[in-house]
């Protein structure tokens, strides 16, 4: 039996917590962190809490102060403890707890934070790589809300739904105007003629922890990196794509349609992001 963390009290990861009254259940009003431990310990533990406070004042929700890294840290390694796990992956939700209806009563928060095992002790790129598409039936939406991960995914969601019924690894989604924005729950990067491409924040992509450590790992081995309105066109013509997020790390895709693609960037940067 699995534990979870609900606003600080250990309990079955099947109890029933939520009321029909749960915010984040009627209205989707508040946001997520997933996370990765590896051995026992957090990762990336300060730049979850940097995009949660992020999230939570343009939520205007209050506490986003004491969900801070050390809250993350020490209540992470709790949990697990608690459920006897060492690597696994992490989910915290945090939601308005205040009555009301599309107008909160006040800006309270509440927490959960879950728990589920995973064998890998460390990043690894996947041995097969992904087949994937552009998902065209629905477009993201560019403002400031895109870059947070909120609990409204209905885009995701539907992604998730033609990814499945098309036999498919994964998708992109585009933005509102037609540009590249990020794959069903990742970053993604672009290789083409010896530069690396992602979008912007501006194009409505998840601001993620584990785009922001490849970015970083690209300027510290002087890798040409650019943060831009792409065309979904250069799938057609890139070298390689590879998709990001902070629970799987780096994921190689090898096709799009009849195009295919190599690794070679990709098991640069999961050797980077290891030694980190």
């Amino acid at each position: 039996m699995l534990f979870i963390n609900f606003n600080g009290e250990i309990l079955p990861a099947d109890a029933k917590v939520l009321s029909v009254a749960n915010r984040a259940f009627k209205y989707g009003d508040g946001l997520f962190e997933s996370m990765r431990m590896l051995k026992g310990q957090l990762k990336f533990a300060e730049q979850h809490a940097d995009r949660l406070h992020k999230g939570m004042k343009a939520l205007k929700m209050d506490g986003y102060s004491q969900l801070d890294t050390w809250f993350l840290k020490e209540k992470a390694e709790q949990l697990a403890s608690v459920n006897k796990i060492k690597h696994g992956r992490l989910r915290l939700t945090v939601y308005r707890d205040s009555e009301g209806l599309y107008t909160p009563t006040q800006n309270k928060t509440g927490y959960i934070l879950e728990i589920q095992p995973a064998d890998e002790p460390r990043y690894f790129l996947n041995s097969k790589g992904l087949i994937v598409d552009v998902f065209t039936e629905l477009t993201k939406p560019t403002n400031f809300l895109s870059n947070i991960k909120t609990c409204n995914s209905l885009v995701y969601v539907l992604a998730g739904i033609h990814k499945s019924q098309n036999n498919l690894d994964d998708v992109l989604l585009l933005n509102q105007n037609g540009f590249l924005c990020e794959a069903s729950s990742s970053n993604v990067f672009v290789y083409y003629q010896n530069h690396l491409y992602t979008p912007a924040l501006s194009e409505g992509c998840v601001e993620g922890v584990m785009r922001q450590a490849v970015i970083n790992i690209a300027q510290q081995n002087d890798i040409p990196l650019t943060e831009a309105q792409i065309n979904p066109e250069i799938l057609y013509a890139a070298d390689e794509v590879f998709l990001t997020n902070a629970v799987k790390g780096i994921q190689s895709v090898m096709g799009y349609g009849i195009r295919r693609y190599f690794n070679k960037m990709s098991k640069v940067f999961v050797d980077e992001l290891n030694k980190l």
